[in-house]
């Protein structure tokens, strides 16, 4: 049976009247109508040009259907229809967006053995799909060759591709050197890459070389906007500078800039990590003022709060409101609520919530298991944490060293240490073991337990590892000394870890000072106590107490009176004055 193709009409302006008509439509057939139209062309006699089959797999391209694309050019080339330099480019945008930078290389060569040079596009597209591709390194070197060679002028693009790839890979003093650059040639920077740089150096807490960078900008005559302002503002109250970032948004406002949803969020979430959650609360009443709506992350963040300071009843009805306004709480917001009640000891509470939301469909990630796990734990549940574990690790998630050290954290302190070493052990190779933080639980947990050889036995394991002891891995090893009699050693140790670059903190003085006192070596704890004090620390509740049963009587020569006089104008390193009066 002979198969003979059949010939339709070859009409451009018919043609080119249906691709607007695709590109101007939406809906979930946009794709199977946009196939059917190439099935169509590749039928007519003759066939269509290749800037007319380049215009509908751009749009398939634009719908992110990029492996599709690059099957119908496939098509095209088994047709016999030449591919011109804009055909290529296309081809090479979609192997890089599918993470296939080799073959975008590969069809570099083909475009020369084609004839064509490779034009601004054509880099532009390869160093984007680097960048994407976390081979920052090759796409910076792939911009230093097209710059020292004049193979071609960068765009903002370009630049702006750099840029971000720079950012991404940490290297954010790099990004703002080329941003630098790029202000002092032809091709001057935009907001987007101001935004880009400004971003990166909050997130690396470089905030105020990215307000310095941010006035600069404006002083060129570069107009920020809302995305601008909210990295600005995340970057102060990241530091703890809310007040600033209250007088930006203000200043934003000013300047004719409206902040959006994500701003005012960036605000609330802020004041509530910092316990004000009434400010919180009149952000978002500026927010509604504004004629903005408060998302499930708004009320999210309230609810935190509300958690946060112990106010159970009130993030309630945070809830209940957001459940009035058909907002569907997420498992951010759950989580919350569920560390509030596990916080407050109402363990039932908290597990009829996690019932609740597998209830809803929600998924219980690990977060929440972190939660309910401290719950159980300091509501003296320990077998019933254990079995929670068991289901968290059956349902497929994997544990983080958070998880691991509540779990380590409340077997020991529920007598369990030998389980929770056993379980320690049975970790392996795990990445987890390649930290100190669990270690130092251990050597705690060991100690407390009433096991300090365990403890010690693990001092010496993590050290043999290579791993760097912690303040906190030399505080609980000198505590273990000092218990066992093993002062000398204590001292030592303290001695050793300002040698290892550690410097001792307030814990490890006391722990000192005290056992000094009580065994009566009073010279040699006034040594100490002069060398904690000149270092801004201060004996807490119990050494103090140790320190004034020891001072003679009036009249009598003592140094340690001297030492006690002293407290009472040293000024602490928090900034405060002392109280010899009441606990440190």
């Amino acid at each position: 049976m002979n198969c003979t193709r059949i010939r339709l009409p070859a009409s451009t302006s018919h043609l080119n009247q249906r691709i607007l008509h695709l590109k101007n439509a939406s809906g979930p057939t946009k794709v199977n109508d946009a196939l059917q139209l190439f099935d169509e062309m590749l039928q007519r006699q003759p066939p269509p040009s290749i800037i007319q089959i380049n215009q509908l797999i751009t749009l398939i391209v634009k719908m992110k259907q990029y492996s599709t694309a690059l099957s119908l050019f496939k098509r095209v080339n088994m047709m016999g229809i030449p591919s011109d330099l804009y055909a290529i480019n296309i081809s090479i945008n979609c192997h890089c967006r599918l993470n296939q930078v080799p073959y975008g290389f590969a069809l570099l060569a083909t475009l020369f053995k084609l004839g064509y040079s490779p034009d601004q596009a054509t880099y532009n597209t390869l160093i984007n799909g680097l960048v994407l591709s976390d081979r920052v390194f090759e796409a910076v070197e792939l911009f230093k060759k097209l710059l020292i060679e004049k193979l071609c002028d960068p765009d903002q693009f370009m630049y702006g591709s750099v840029i971000n790839g720079l950012c991404k890979a940490g290297h954010t003093v790099k990004a703002y050197e080329l941003l630098r650059y790029m202000e002092s040639g032809s091709c001057k920077p935009v907001i987007v890459q101001y935004n880009t740089v400004i971003d990166s150096l909050c997130k690396d807490k470089m905030v105020d070389h990215a307000l310095q960078l941010f006035t600069n900008m404006t002083e060129k005559g570069v107009l920020a906007d809302v995305i601008t302002y909210s990295s600005l503002i995340q970057g102060l109250c990241n530091f703890g500078r809310e007040t600033e970032a209250a007088r930006m948004l203000m200043d934003m406002e000013g300047k004719g800039v409206s902040p959006s949803v994500v701003t005012f969020n960036i605000l609330v979430d802020s004041f509530c990590k910092k316990g004000s959650v009434k400010d919180a609360e009149l952000a978002v009443q500026a927010m509604v003022r504004r004629g903005l709506h408060p998302d499930v992350i708004t009320y999210s963040a309230l609810i935190d709060g509300y958690c946060l300071r112990g106010e159970i009843d009130d993030a309630e009805k945070v809830l209940d409101g957001m459940v009035e306004k058909e907002l569907v709480p997420n498992i951010i917001t759950y989580n919350s609520l569920i560390n509030g009640y596990c916080k407050k000891k109402r363990i039932g509470k908290a597990m009829r919530l996690f019932q609740e939301i597998q209830d809803k469909g929600l998924i219980p990630d690990v977060v929440t298991y972190n939660s309910m796990l401290q719950g159980l734990f300091e509501s003296g549940n320990p077998a019933a944490a254990r079995e929670l574990f068991n289901e968290m690790q059956a349902k497929g998630h994997t544990p983080t060293v958070l998880t691991y050290g509540i779990l380590f954290h409340g077997m020991c302190k529920n007598s369990q240490t030998t389980d929770a070493l056993a379980l320690f052990r049975s970790l392996g190779s795990n990445e987890l073991m390649k930290g100190i933080v669990l270690y130092n639980i251990l050597i705690d947990g060991c100690n407390k337990c009433g096991k300090p050889n365990l403890a010690l036995d693990l001092y010496d394991e993590l050290l043999l590892r290579g791993l760097k002891p912690t303040v906190r891995t030399y505080n609980a090893v000198i505590r273990v000394y000092c218990e066992e009699g093993l002062l000398v050693k204590g001292k030592e140790l303290l001695r050793k870890m300002e040698v290892n670059g550690c410097l001792p903190n307030s814990f490890t003085y006391n722990v000192i000072v005290r056992e000094l006192l009580k065994k009566n070596e009073c010279q040699e704890a006034e040594i100490f106590l002069e060398e904690m004090i000149n270092r801004g620390f201060m004996p807490d509740h119990s050494t103090f107490e140790n320190l004034l049963v020891r001072i003679p009587n009036v009249g009598k020569d003592s140094r340690l009176r001297t030492i006690v006089l002293k407290l009472t104008s040293v000024e602490r390193k928090d900034g405060k004055i002392s109280n010899i009066t009441s606990p440190c």
